[in-house]
């Protein structure tokens, strides 16, 4: 049975559009190696959403291309190392458990999907071919108006196609913070969406248009997104958290300064 909606927050953690980092882009800086991943207030819920998708929604939240089962086992293999020391997991040959009490089998299905059953975040896999970082695979649970499908086996640039601010002069700064990512090292970068709709998984094909409502209720959607380097493979995991809450729990400061940045919060 699907979890209880919408899954909001009472607050947000940060806030992007007052930190000059999250002004300009990519704005990336770096984090603490146990601040990679995070859990929330919206854990069991989210954790509860997550496996209903993947469970239902499998060819939708979950896609690899053939050649990545050695990223996904690492994957699986730093997280079972992480989780007991960040999050609580309790972690036995066969089976993990949650701190949300849910017990995860760790060898049954693809590896990606075990490690989307284990956190709250998003976790998409990068190789580098060339000069250019390929998404080769992911668990992708909480989109914004995209589908893995349509990017796997992409290239940065056309990833974030059809984002105007994403340049071909940007895609070259993320592609050079990319490929210098070191292993134990993490980034962090985080960006603000503004959604009429709460639900957390919102796929759409490439060039959807997000409609808004006038005077319709509006959803502050907060994504943090972390980069960290797997030592074994080489390939760089692409983490994403999201916070949501209703606009109207923003203070007055915070939803003026917004809007002058995004129209759309009040449009």
């Amino acid at each position: 049975m699907p979890p209880s909606f919408p899954i909001l927050h009472s607050q947000l953690p940060l806030r992007p559009w007052l930190e000059p980092r999250g002004l300009s882009l990519p704005g990336v800086s770096p984090v603490a190696p146990e601040e990679w991943l995070l859990r929330d207030e919206a854990y069991a819920a989210q954790m509860a959403y997550r496996d209903h998708l993947l469970e239902t929604h499998t060819e939708q939240v979950l896609d690899f291309l053939p050649g990545t089962q050695a990223c996904g086992d690492e994957l699986l293999r730093l997280l079972l190392e992480t989780l007991p020391r960040t999050h609580g997991h309790h972690i036995t040959p066969d089976v993990a458990r949650r701190p949300d009490g849910v017990q995860v089998k760790l060898h049954e299905g693809p590896t990606l999907g075990i490690c989307g059953r284990l956190v709250q975040e998003d976790l998409l896999l990068l190789r580098q071919t060339g000069e250019d970082h390929i998404l080769v695979g992911g668990v992708l649970c909480f989109p914004s108006l995209w589908r893995l499908s349509e990017k796997l086996g992409k290239p940065m640039l056309a990833i974030h196609r059809p984002v105007d601010a994403y340049t071909q002069q940007l895609n070259r700064r993320v592609e050079r913070i990319l490929a210098s990512v070191r292993p134990g090292q993490v980034l962090m970068r985080a960006n603000t969406l503004i959604h009429e709709d709460p639900d957390l998984h919102q796929p759409a094909p490439e060039g959807a248009q997000k409609h808004l409502t006038p005077d319709g209720p509006r959803y502050i959607r907060v994504e943090r997104q972390t980069f960290r380097r797997l030592p074994e493979t080489g390939a760089i995991l692409f983490a994403i958290h999201t916070y949501l809450i209703p606009a109207s729990r923003l203070s007055e400061e915070d939803r003026d300064t917004l809007a002058q940045l995004r129209p759309d919060l009040s449009s």
